[in-house]
């Protein structure tokens, strides 16, 4: 992968930007990647919706990850595109009329998604049933998750086998999942999900081969602390021993945020300050639209002057965004050094998820401006 720069200082020193820069640094994808395929006992499936920026998508497929959760064509076509090889799901249980049979017959997709009876027919008219598996998405959810991710998606687990089967004498491999919510701050969740899911592996006359547990798998922010990774590995593998699976039997994981979280950061110039208010150019309608959701209220900062690092007495600042909308504020205040000023730059760290893949062109404010940060020992602002 081209590298930009080798530090937010070498960047700074080469340019100041009027713009967002939203910085990539793919050593920190590289360990995430890696530290989540070692972990997770199973197949590693990333969350293309949780950051679709190319250079992130090459960090993590050279740090490990050949699999990746797709939820449309679009999203399937730019995998293929940047990695070649790789293997593609189509995990939607809404898809666009003939998304399905492109995905297959040009990308040679296997993995598809239902969630109800009548999503059946429409998918087998499209696709080759003797050489594709697909999944029956089951609602379960978790009070340790930020999001019900169940209450659009899922059938109840007492329809799970009558599913599971319709889908077998369909002529497809059948194959069980469900997601359990995002932001989960328990690992009894899983623990929790995977029992029910046994439940119903237990009422049926053959053997499923595979089932995915989805995403929802944490990172830590400033005054949101979640427990390690690890702790959720240990959890799994702590369970998997109970179901009822064959020899072949395979979990697998959509994460999304735990793997894009923290290799992406955003630097933003200070545009006007009025006493403890900052204006910044970047905000609600742009990478920071995920604070608007229950969660983590801020992210971690680091502030520059010039091309060098600004510090001092730090004191609370609100921030707000570029745009003429007055609900453009940051919910929660960010200590900053007391004599920051227009011009000045402030990094913000493990911004990877869900800030790219849903910003607006809001009042015509918005940047393309990404670039790859390379020194393996400059590492993005962490909590």
């Amino acid at each position: 992968m081209k590298v930009d720069f080798r530090s937010i200082q070498d960047l700074l020193q080469s340019m100041q930007p009027q713009l967002p820069v939203y910085c990539v640094y793919p050593h920190a994808y590289h360990d995430a990647a890696q530290h989540f395929v070692a972990g997770f006992p199973g197949r590693v499936l990333y969350a293309i919706k949780a950051n679709d920026n190319p250079s992130v998508i090459k960090a993590l497929h050279d740090g490990g990850i050949t699999h990746f959760d797709c939820a449309s064509l679009p999203e399937i076509q730019l995998v293929s595109n940047l990695c070649p090889g790789a293997t593609c799901y189509l995990m939607n249980p809404v898809r666009l009329e003939q998304q399905a049979r492109l995905a297959q017959r040009k990308y040679g997709v296997r993995h598809f998604m239902i969630d109800h009876l009548s999503g059946i027919a429409p998918l087998l008219s499209e696709i080759d049933a003797q050489r594709s598996v697909v999944f029956a998405r089951m609602a379960v959810s978790h009070d340790s998750a930020m999001a019900d991710l169940s209450s659009k998606f899922g059938a109840p687990p007492e329809e799970m086998p009558e599913l599971l089967m319709a889908i077998k004498d369909a002529g497809a491999e059948p194959a069980l999942a469900f997601n359990v919510g995002t932001g989960v701050t328990s690992a009894e969740a899983y623990t929790y999900s995977l029992s029910q899911a046994r439940k119903v592996l237990e009422q049926l006359p053959f053997a499923i081969r595979l089932l995915d547990i989805g995403g929802g798998f944490p990172r830590p922010y400033p005054g949101f602390r979640v427990p390690p990774l690890d702790e959720f590995f240990a959890a799994i593998k702590g369970i998997r021993h109970e179901l009822p699976f064959p020899d072949d039997g395979e979990l697998l994981a959509e994460p999304g945020r735990a793997l894009s979280a923290p290799g992406m950061s955003t630097l933003t110039r200070v545009l006007l300050r009025k006493g403890d208010r900052l204006y910044l150019n970047d905000g609600m309608y742009g990478a920071f639209w995920e604070l608007r959701f229950k969660g983590h209220l801020r992210y971690p900062a680091r502030t520059y002057r010039g091309p060098g690092p600004l510090d001092g007495e730090a004191m609370p600042f609100r921030l707000f965004g570029p745009t003429c909308d007055s609900s453009d504020e940051m919910p929660a205040a960010v200590h900053l050094p007391a004599d920051i000023d227009v011009g000045d730059y402030i990094e913000f760290g493990t911004m990877g998820a869900y800030s790219l893949s849903g910003r607006t062109r809001f009042n015509g404010f918005y940047s393309e401006n990404v670039v790859t940060i390379g020194s393996e020992d400059y590492l993005p602002p962490a909590w």
